[in-house]
């Protein structure tokens, strides 16, 4: 509008200062972080791969059960962390859950016994792509359980948790936080991507639309449920790559771990013999179509 004093712009240093004193006050600073380029992003995220491989072989090497938590709002970036903590890893002995909504038969059971079916044996890391938090964020929320139930979980997650910590298992909990402005940008890319609209239900618009609903869900159930046995760690993800290593980098410093002893490998001679194989114009090959240099 004429007679408007522009918007004043602050430098980007200033803007970074005044996050920095932000995250100060409210405890999430932890110093000075390393500032990379996306090459050296990917550089350090194939080296934090190749630890996490060494912490699976340990993992199954000693035998332990490790269970790592994802929670946190629509479009938090669960999925990718996940996507990328497995990329290198044996699918046998890490596991990724992402359990649908309940069956009728599920809901007649006790609230935790869907999930108990998945978790790890000896040797194996399950990675919860939400969990039974559920009850606490989205059932809650949007009416999918009673107060009964709701005070109910709330009261016997802690022991439930305690439990599992006893009996040995590796219990990680991680909610990933984004920010209103940064889940709207996200939003509206899967609604403006076709290749990415899948990701976006009825629900997680419900979700955008109570926002405040659920930063009350999520304040109370840390109220209850962040414990010593079992305690959360908040990870922020508006920049998804340095969520990406900062999470990886933090789980794998959650479990000791050391270098699994190896027996040399020997490749064996190929077998020789004499046989003669169908030509391969019997076959049904696919044509190529593309050939990379």
């Amino acid at each position: 509008m004429p007679g408007e004093p522009e918007a004043v712009k602050l430098p980007v240093m200033a803007v970074a200062k005044k996050e920095r004193k932000r995250k100060r006050e409210n405890g999430e600073w932890t110093g000075k972080a390393q500032a990379l380029s996306k090459k050296d992003y990917e550089k350090e995220l194939r080296r934090l791969q190749d630890e996490l491989v060494r912490l699976e072989e340990w993992v199954k090497y000693r035998g332990l059960r490790v269970v790592a938590l994802f929670e946190g709002r629509d479009t938090a970036g669960k999925g990718g962390v996940i996507k990328r903590i497995t990329a290198l890893l044996n699918p046998r002995f890490a596991r990724v859950v992402a359990l649908p909504a309940p069956t009728e038969r599920e809901r007649s059971q006790w609230y935790f016994q869907r999930y108990i079916a998945h978790l790890p044996s000896a040797g194996e890391i399950v990675f919860f792509d939400r969990s039974w938090y559920n009850r606490a964020g989205v059932e809650h929320v949007m009416g999918f359980c009673t107060d009964e139930e709701y005070d109910e979980f709330m009261r016997t997650c802690p022991q439930f948790e305690r439990m599992l910590v006893r009996s040995g298992i590796v219990l990680v909990k991680y909610w990933l936080s984004v920010s209103d402005e940064e889940q709207e940008k996200r939003f509206l890319g899967r609604i403006n991507d076709p290749s990415k609209r899948w990701k976006l239900s009825p629900m997680d618009l419900q979700a955008r639309a109570r926002w405040v609903d659920y930063s009350e869900a999520k304040d109370q159930m840390f109220a209850y449920t962040d414990i010593p046995e079992a305690p959360w760690y908040v990870v922020e993800t508006d920049n998804k790559r340095s969520a990406h290593l900062n999470l990886i980098n933090h789980f794998l410093a959650m479990i000791p771990y050391e270098q699994v002893p190896h027996d040399d490998i020997k490749l064996p001679p190929r077998q020789k013999r004499s046989y003669l194989r169908p030509p391969k114009s019997s076959q049904r090959m696919v044509p190529t179509k593309y050939e990379v240099e």
